[in-house]
């Protein structure tokens, strides 16, 4: 399945507005906080499809049942681009565990590129509930090569991907190798550069949080 935020009247839009405007978003800690905004709004749109079971409470005054999550998904951030988006999931799912991957492109040679995975750290995936969070989805590559090297480990139950922007090439590319995976999406950008910038996306996500790199 595919959820697309932006096709909904939601105040989220508000927060991905500002993440693309070429003058808010020189506020590094108003864009990182936008981020964050929108992980919670996807957090609180994916909980809804979690299993619950209703459970007593205590209150001063007597007794109410709530139903509560049966389990909390694992949440997984690829670095450095995702972590205030990353940040936002685990404000709601606060009793969840992290996993945080590091990847990048190698450039070859004629403007082609690799995805170089350098290093997962993550609690054991075995049955359970994954979430991957990044910023961008432009091509694709980078996701499903985490998503395979992780499900080649571990026997994932449910895997969700959440993104605040992706390119329809993205989209396309995750879906035909990750044919049962579920994207939450806050908008799809149709077209891309030759170096695979989403337009009309909103730059670089990592540089814009925390800095150029040198």
């Amino acid at each position: 399945m595919i959820f697309i935020l932006n096709k909904t009247n939601t105040i989220g839009n508000s927060f991905l507005a500002e993440m693309r405007d070429a003058v808010i978003q020189k506020d590094k800690q108003r864009f990182k906080r936008n981020q964050e905004k929108l992980g919670e709004i996807l957090a609180y749109e994916i909980s809804k499809k979690l299993k619950y079971t209703p459970t007593e409470v205590q209150t001063p005054l007597g007794t109410a049942t709530v139903n509560l999550p049966v389990e909390y998904p694992v949440l997984g951030a690829i670095l450095r681009a995702g972590l205030p988006f990353h940040q936002g999931f685990m404000n709601f799912f606060d009793q969840s565990s992290s996993a945080f991957v590091t990847a990048y492109r190698k450039v070859k040679r004629g403007g082609s590129f690799v995805i170089n995975v350098d290093h997962i750290s993550t609690p054991n995936l075995d049955g359970k509930i994954f979430i991957l969070c990044d910023t961008m989805l432009a091509t694709g590559q980078s996701i499903v090569e985490v998503c395979k090297q992780l499900k080649a480990q571990y026997d994932i139950k449910d895997l969700h991907i959440a993104t605040v922007i992706a390119s329809t090439e993205g989209i396309e590319h995750v879906r035909a190798n990750l044919p049962k995976v579920n994207l939450w999406v806050c908008a799809v950008d149709d077209e891309m550069t030759s170096k695979a910038y989403i337009v009309p996306g909103l730059g670089d996500a990592g540089d814009l949080a925390f800095g150029k790199k040198s």
